[in-house]
């Protein structure tokens, strides 16, 4: 009989926990939070405008309704789906208001419309993906060409525009200074999903599916309950984006929010919430928009063209994909 020495993996394990300063200072959000400044400061170097309190408040409309959607979105990749038709519903909610726009609708009518719109869409895609288990990513291509083909149907290569001067409060008009109507939506959207996600047990349902969807449903979770509300939760933001932005521009086009679905997505992951689901907070989702939106301002700014900021997007979007992989690996180290 041989002697064999069993393998022994020693580890170390500190005296003490880390405090929350030392967590903070270490996360992703800080690292965030730091590019945010940087950026902040090359663009203030870069164009005598940019300090400016009105420029520094048109800049926010770069980000703002994409944010609306992004907290819902996070909430969504957290579970472990995605919806990429969050541009086409919000051209399908445009076309809807515009549609009652015409049919002599007030302002108050047409919130709900946009509202209802989205939640009937969301709905759809939860329906699809929660009770008949159909791929999210598949059944979300699907209906992103389904919602804007329907609204190039109704629209052609027209537009609907004259909406009431009531209905342009959301997205022209002002609560203070230069404090807009659509920055304060915001605010209150990142503070309600802040604490659904971090201070309630919905948000430690969706952390349990989107890291074991098995074992969340054998621990008594609905799991497919909680998604379908999840496809709610991002139809409806989808449709307070439309709100906002048709309200802004004062017109609908078939054409309206394309390409926001990338850039709803790169916010998320920006943002650090884990593509493959089960991580991801709001504060990181909220610094990743405003990261976002002094980039094309800034951008924008220096009169760079619109397809050179079509392919930083891109770039970034691949980049932030790989960023938080390469982080957690120089963390261990």
């Amino acid at each position: 009989m041989s002697d064999t020495t069993p393998d022994r993996t020693t580890r170390h394990i500190p005296d003490r926990l880390q405090s929350p300063l030392s967590r903070a200072l270490k996360s992703w959000e800080m690292l965030l939070l730091i590019v945010a400044v940087g950026i902040f400061i090359l663009n203030a170097l870069a164009s005598p405008y940019f300090l400016d309190p009105w420029n520094l408040s048109d800049a926010t409309f770069n980000f703002t309704e994409k944010a609306m959607i992004a907290f819902a979105m996070a909430l969504l990749i957290i579970s472990g789906e995605i919806d990429l038709s969050v541009g086409a519903i919000i051209a399908l909610c445009s076309t809807a208001i515009g549609l009652a726009m015409t049919a002599g609708a007030q302002a108050p009518v047409l919130v709900l419309v946009g509202l209802g719109t989205g939640l009937a869409c969301g709905a759809f895609n939860g329906v699809l993906v929660a009770r008949f288990g159909l791929p999210s990513i598949v059944v979300t291509i699907g209906t992103m060409s389904l919602f804007r083909g329907i609204s190039y149907i109704v629209l052609g290569d027209s537009a609907f525009t004259g909406y009431p001067a009531g209905f342009a409060w959301f997205g022209q008009g002002y609560v203070w200074w230069v404090i807009t109507v659509e920055l304060v939506i915001f605010a209150l959207a990142a503070l309600i999903f802040w604490l659904v996600l971090h201070r309630s047990n919905f948000g430690r349902m969706v952390y349990a599916i989107g890291n074991n969807a098995t074992a969340a449903r054998f621990s008594g979770i609905r799991v497919e309950r909680v998604k379908f509300i999840l496809f709610l939760l991002t139809g409806l933001m989808s449709g307070i984006a439309a709100i906002c932005l048709t309200s802004r521009l004062g017109s609908t086009r078939p054409s309206i929010a394309a390409g926001f679905e990338l850039e709803v997505v790169t916010i998320v992951v920006l943002g650090g919430v884990s593509i493959l689901g089960g991580s991801g907070s709001i504060p990181g989702v909220v610094i990743a928009a405003l990261v976002m939106g002094l980039v094309t301002f800034g951008l924008g700014l220096m009169n760079v063209p619109g397809i050179v900021m079509s392919i930083i997007m891109g770039l970034l979007l691949i980049g932030v994909i790989a960023l938080p992989r390469l982080w957690t690996m120089l963390r261990r180290r």
